[in-house]
């Protein structure tokens, strides 16, 4: 399958970019940040999402949404990164709602994948509880209580878990931590008894919260998929969001060797363009070279997902193994290129290199998909 994008797909990139660069500049993302909004994002600018059909992209379209596939919502996290907006996209309309249409019964989709797509519900994932993702040592205990269960335990990094409507619940149901067995997901009212949140505002002024379960009492239909199995499920949902956040890494990453070679044909010094200097234009092609590598590679791994979700896994941890260390790269140049202002809050190109640390450990970082990989070729 050739990695380039179709007549069709191009039209919706074209429509993102339009209403995101429009309406969430870089200096949007300094806004809310500056002036400590407490949700985050903007809730005007989701209702625009959702009109646009962007909310509902992987919902399938008997429940409202436009039942797209991964290289389209690929396509809208790229536009995403450029501009480094803050919103629910990934947590709700990419992660959530692909476990909600892959585990859910009938009567959990109706309810939920509906509203998705129409901008009124948002969900997040709650898997991680360390510093690291490590989804099988997932500790949280879930024990059998009358007809359901009752959760104990912690969550790091709940990706916009503060406003989330919904929380999808990874809890250890039997075994111990480490073990593939065992797991098993929940659907929780962030209000339920028992549940409290705390925001935890990342170093890039993007949102997450740590929650804290203390017997919060669930019943038997809030059980997401099979008990005990959820390794299989997480497997392929966790690839989705790796693939989605490595997209939006590509992007991120061609903003800012875009600005970067701007600033090389404006930036004097010593009398001369600093872009006409051999040793800079080296590096710049170099990172141009490498940002289109990633951009293949996060291609080919959004196609093998929606190809086959089982067989996607080793392209996707390339892809995002690849686009953490090319964003890193990318920053780290456009930061030197810069010289001393890089490095001030005043401008924009530290908000990217904080954005790309966050997105690196985000679903696993380069290390956790390198040895994932050769893990699977039995190394």
């Amino acid at each position: 399958m050739a990695l380039v994008l179709t007549e069709e797909q191009s039209m919706l990139r074209d429509s993102a970019r339009g209403l995101i660069s429009d309406k969430a500049p870089v200096s949007h993302l300094r806004h809310l940040r500056d002036s400590k909004d407490p949700t985050g994002f903007s809730k005007q600018l989701w209702h625009a999402f959702a009109e646009m059909g962007f909310a509902g992209l992987l919902v399938p379209e008997e429940f409202g949404g436009s039942g797209l596939g991964f290289v389209e919502a690929g396509i809208i996290m790229e536009e995403i990164g450029r501009t480094l907006m803050p919103s629910p996209f990934l947590a709700t309309s990419v992660v959530a709602a692909s476990v909600l249409t892959r585990a859910g019964n009938a009567a959990q989709k109706s309810e939920y994948l509906s509203k998705i797509a129409n901008g009124s519900l948002l969900a997040t994932l709650a898997i991680d509880e360390g510093a690291k993702h490590r989804p099988l040592q997932t500790s949280l205990k879930a024990a059998r209580a009358g007809n359901g269960f009752k959760l104990s335990g912690a969550k790091a990094l709940v990706i916009d878990g503060h406003v989330a409507d919904l929380l999808i619940v990874a809890a250890r149901t039997a075994g111990s931590a480490g073990e593939r067995e065992g797991l098993t997901l929940f659907l929780v009212n962030p209000k339920a008894k028992g549940v409290a949140i705390e925001r935890t505002i990342m170093v890039d002024a993007h949102n997450a919260a740590r929650i804290e379960f203390a017997n919060v009492e669930v019943t038997a239909d809030s059980v997401l998929g099979e008990v005990d199995q959820a390794a299989g499920l997480l497997d392929g949902v966790l690839d989705i969001g790796r693939g989605a956040v490595a997209a939006e890494m590509v992007g991120l990453s061609d903003e800012v060797f875009g600005r970067t070679v701007e600033y090389l044909k404006s930036r004097k010094q010593f009398g001369k363009l600093i872009g006409e200097f051999q040793a800079l234009q080296h590096r710049a092609a170099e990172l141009y070279i490498d940002i289109e590598i990633t951009r293949a590679a996060t291609m080919k791994a959004l196609q093998a997902l929606d190809a086959d979700l089982a067989k996607a896994a080793p392209a996707v941890a390339v892809a995002k193994a690849r686009a953490g260390t090319t964003a890193t790269r990318a920053v780290q140049e456009g930061v030197q290129m810069h010289g001393g202002m890089g490095m001030t809050d005043q401008f924009d190109i530290g908000f990217f290199m904080k954005r790309a640390r966050v997105c690196e450990e985000l679903f696993g970082d380069a290390n956790y998909h390198t040895e994932q990989l050769a893990r699977s070729r039995g190394y």
